[in-house]
């Protein structure tokens, strides 16, 4: 599936002119994301290559996201992938409530390809065994991106973005939605 993001009109970075994310269920539960941004990429602040670990706050710098919930209810699960191989996972049991680190997620395996033109980051989540994902329910889907330039500008992307300010943990922004079918 093939899905584009759109750019917040709050955006004040404009290196980045696309983010696209291509989505792939691998094997039952788990989900392979792709995103392609493109733009001048020398012009974004990029963090250093790092070992792979679950690291706090990644999504105040250059950041791609995806936010997964059941179709009922209001819990969700966040996932930051960074550039640099880092990541994070956490559940909440509503509209910012409740955060609590997932520990017990595999490592995503992060990987990034820069060139001139385009940043291509791959990540797979392994999301059948969450809580609150039921297998036989439709899933709801965020997908949303934070692009830092080097001169600090930021550029918000989002499937779908609330009215007003940046929110990616806005209902409004889990516009996709992942059939049992689909997930197969």
């Amino acid at each position: 599936m093939h899905l584009i993001l759109q750019r917040h009109g709050d955006s004040q970075g404009t290196a980045a002119k696309s983010v696209e994310v291509e989505l792939a269920w691998t094997s039952p539960g788990k989900l392979a994301l792709t995103y392609v941004v493109i733009g001048d990429i020398a012009a974004l602040k990029l963090p250093a290559p790092a070992p792979a670990a679950h690291t706090d706050e990644l999504w105040r710098h250059t950041c791609l996201e995806a936010f997964v919930g059941d179709a009922v209810g209001p819990g969700y699960y966040e996932f930051n992938l960074a550039p640099s191989s880092q990541w994070a996972a956490y559940g909440f049991s509503g509209y910012r409530q409740g955060m609590t680190p997932v520990d017990s997620f595999d490592d995503p395996g992060v990987s990034v390809e820069t060139r001139a033109d385009r940043l291509v980051q791959r990540a797979t989540l392994s999301l059948g065994d969450l809580p609150g994902l039921r297998p036989d329910a439709d899933w709801r889907l965020a997908l949303t991106a934070v692009i830092e330039q080097r001169d600090s500008l930021k550029s918000y992307w989002a499937l779908a973005h609330p009215a007003g300010q940046p929110d990616f943990h806005h209902a409004d922004g889990f516009s996709q939605i992942l059939t049992p079918a689909e997930r197969a």
